[in-house]
């Protein structure tokens, strides 16, 4: 009896992996294998495992999946999940010469040989020197400038593309309500109060800018390297009448000339900072913060293995970024002058955001294809599947640091006790 493509694969996979197929697995002849419970992954042509064998890995599955190529039945979370488990019970994928020749002895048996698949256009293609001036905003407009009204249709009113902080198990309670939270909290962790003066660096589309001077009297600069990202603020701020209050700038961090300010925010944007530059961006917050001055940044945290974002991410969401331990992310701030005063670990915030987020993706699944199209919807499918459980499976965490610029006597300006929650 002649075996299938899924039966021939399986028996190649399991080789590799040391044990069974987590998921079941489909292909393009009508063969299946693999579990028959959860999520199946369904080969729709041989130009999905030619996609595998020139970027074998993360790499060739995400352009499989963005492409079409390859489909996924059930529930994606789910099978992330048990692909990472594997990673944790100790299994591997064995690689070496042996391997790769059977691989080769496999596609060509499978009639799989053939040039290479061009990647989707929704991969980013950078040049010049990595986190240049100009490779920086082109790194930035990939992700950032997709679309306002795609991000519009994502978020809650609110705007803030960052982890929200959920403080109810209410019925009712839910993203905006987390990201109000969210807001309120760093405004208190800043000690704003009217007439002070606030910097965001890294703004996204204003949300922190529009609350701090809407609810707590501040005036408030922003900058981002989005052209998106400064339209939709400019449009928001005179909408809300706040022109007066409220500024934002089409700027890199590295052309800030300002007087210090009295209080500094920076909101998941140290990622896209990369580490040659981490330094000087550490420095540029420094010395935009008046003595006695607080810093609040909130950022995402990866273990020293692997400090990057990964294949996929780094080439459809956001290129260049660089995610480190957080232990590492403090001694920079600290060799820049600050003094640290609090870290606040917010990982099991973030897996909540991210459904939020993917659950109004797929319920406005129509309206997203119509925005960004077919394979821009499959890239954020598969970005909110993935970043939810590495967050939850603690790959990746997200912390608020609070830190203080002391004055020349060495008084840090914070109370002696909290004053946030």
């Amino acid at each position: 009896m002649a075996t299938t493509a899924a039966d021939r694969l399986a028996k190649y996979t399991a080789s590799l992996l040391g044990g069974a197929l987590p998921v079941g697995l489909r292909t393009w002849d009508g063969g299946r294998a693999g579990p028959r419970d959860g999520p199946v992954v369904v080969l729709k042509n041989r130009r999905a495992l030619r996609r595998l064998l020139y970027a074998p890995g993360e790499l060739g599955l995400a352009r499989a999946y963005v492409s079409g190529d390859l489909d996924v039945e059930g529930d994606l979370t789910e099978g992330f999940r048990r692909v990472w488990a594997l990673n944790r019970s100790g299994s591997s994928v064995h690689r070496g010469p042996k391997n790769w020749a059977g691989a080769l002895k496999l596609a060509a048996g499978l009639g799989v040989l053939g040039p290479p698949p061009a990647p989707p256009a929704e991969e980013a293609r950078l040049t010049g020197k990595r986190h240049s001036l100009l490779r920086d905003r082109s790194a930035i407009a990939h992700h950032y400038d997709l679309s306002n009204a795609f991000y519009q249709l994502l978020m809650d009113e609110s705007m803030a593309y960052s982890s929200g902080y959920w403080t109810s198990e209410a019925p009712g309670y839910g993203i905006a309500q987390a990201q109000w939270d969210k807001l309120e909290m760093v405004c208190g962790k800043l000690g704003l109060k009217p007439g002070m003066r606030l910097l965001d660096v890294g703004c996204g589309w204003g949300s922190l800018l529009v609350h701090a001077a809407k609810h707590h009297g501040v005036d408030a600069v922003g900058v981002t390297l989005s052209a998106q990202q400064l339209q939709h603020i400019r449009s928001r701020v005179a909408a809300l009448d706040l022109e007066d209050r409220v500024e934002v700038r089409r700027q890199d961090y590295r052309e800030l000339i300002d007087p210090p300010f009295d209080a500094v925010a920076s909101i998941e944007m140290g990622e896209h900072v990369g580490d040659e530059n981490y330094p000087a961006y550490a420095d540029v917050l420094h010395r935009m913060l008046r003595p006695g001055g607080r810093l609040v940044l909130q950022q995402m945290s990866r273990g020293a293995v692997a400090p990057g974002g990964g294949a996929f991410i780094e080439r459809y969401i956001a290129p260049d970024m660089t995610m480190r331990p957080v232990s590492a992310t403090l001694g920079h701030l600290e060799r820049a002058g600050f003094e640290i005063r609090d870290v606040h670990a917010m990982r099991e915030h973030y897996p909540r955001t991210v459904r939020a987020w993917a659950e109004t993706l797929e319920a406005r699944w129509d309206d997203v294809v119509a925005l960004i199209g077919e394979a821009g919807a499959r890239v954020w499918r598969l970005y909110l599947a993935g970043g939810a459980l590495a967050f939850e499976e603690n790959r990746m965490g997200v912390d608020q640091v609070v830190a203080a610029k002391p004055t020349a006597s060495g008084a840090s300006g914070m109370p002696a006790t909290r004053d946030w929650p």
